[in-house]
């Protein structure tokens, strides 16, 4: 009982449990809804096929994502005792021990269900895969710990892998093509907010610059804020496109949003001590996220939505 209490403190701080569960099925219904809906699926086919397969995906998202954060706090123990001697491992509040096995059933679970009822089982191997490859460097420690881009260029991906999983077994229920512009445009809508989250929440003020390694500091905190800018409204395109064929209104709505965002960027640049940008990041990225599933929700009671 120590050891489920002492599990269930340090997830409350580093993963908590309804909120990450509410993100693992945004994560698969989103990515699952736009793509059949922008391929002509009706809800007369969609409704039958709706079950516990999906819920067993959602699962598997919200499992695979609680297990990247414990190995991320594995990896990264002897910089936290410096950096964020707070939090939980570092603190003692638990062991390594503890979270290691604790991992066990966080994996076997999830595998063992996408094994026997999931049509898309090898890339849910797959995707645990790049996840073990991730736990241990790529096996370059040496080189990918101490080099900020060469770890957000290996690791970021994985949100595409993620995807990859959820539009495996859409194409595979619904009998879809594999390739389509649909498809690819799918596969990185939600990579774009997770690289720009990433990205954003590792630029500071110079005064507020650490022995924390920013992309900030390597680069500025100027071209930091260029490069999210660029990736907001590639990311934003894309979903121009998606609900595009679902609802104009969207359409406007969302660029309404990210004009509020190239505002707070460009506000950023002229003055990075009056907020942190990723705080409006993140502000952004749940209202860019809640108008996409608004956007799917209401299609599929009213059908298009025009201006």
């Amino acid at each position: 009982m120590n050891h489920l209490k002492r599990l269930h403190e340090y997830n409350k701080d580093r993963y908590p449990y309804l909120s990450r569960m509410l993100v693992g099925a945004i994560m698969w219904f989103e990515l699952y809804f736009i793509v059949i809906l922008n391929q002509g699926v009706t809800w007369t086919t969609i409704r039958p096929v709706l079950g516990w397969h999906e819920v067993i995906g959602a699962f598997t998202l919200f499992c695979f994502l609680w297990w990247l954060r414990i190995a991320d706090d594995l990896k990264d123990e002897e910089t936290d005792k410096v950096l964020f001697p707070d939090r939980a491992l570092p603190t003692g509040r638990i062991s390594r021990k503890e979270l290691q096995w604790f991992c066990v059933p966080l994996i076997a679970i999830p595998l063992i269900l996408n094994l026997i009822f999931m049509p898309n089982r090898w890339f849910c191997l797959f995707l645990y895969t790049y996840g073990s490859l991730m736990a241990v460097w790529f096996f370059q420690k040496h080189k990918i710990q101490p080099n900020l881009p060469a770890a957000l260029f290996t690791h970021n991906p994985v949100q595409i892998v993620m995807n990859l999983y959820t539009l495996s077994y859409v194409v595979m229920v619904y009998g879809l093509k594999w390739v389509t512009l649909t498809n690819f445009l799918a596969i990185f809508t939600l990579y774009f907010p997770a690289l720009i989250w990433e990205v954003s929440r590792k630029i500071r003020a110079p005064k507020d610059e650490t022995d924390y390694v920013t992309y900030s500091k390597l680069f500025g905190y100027k071209k930091a804020i260029n490069f999210v800018l660029i990736v907001t409204w590639i990311d934003i395109i894309t979903n121009f496109i998606l609900v595009w064929n679902l609802s104009k209104l969207s359409v406007g709505l969302l660029l309404l949003l990210v004009s509020w965002m190239t505002w707070k960027f460009l506000q950023f640049k002229k003055d990075p001590e009056k907020w942190t940008i990723v705080s409006r990041v993140e502000t952004y990225t749940f209202l860019q996220e809640g108008t996409m599933i608004l956007t799917i929700v209401l299609f599929l009671i009213f059908g298009y939505i025009g201006w």
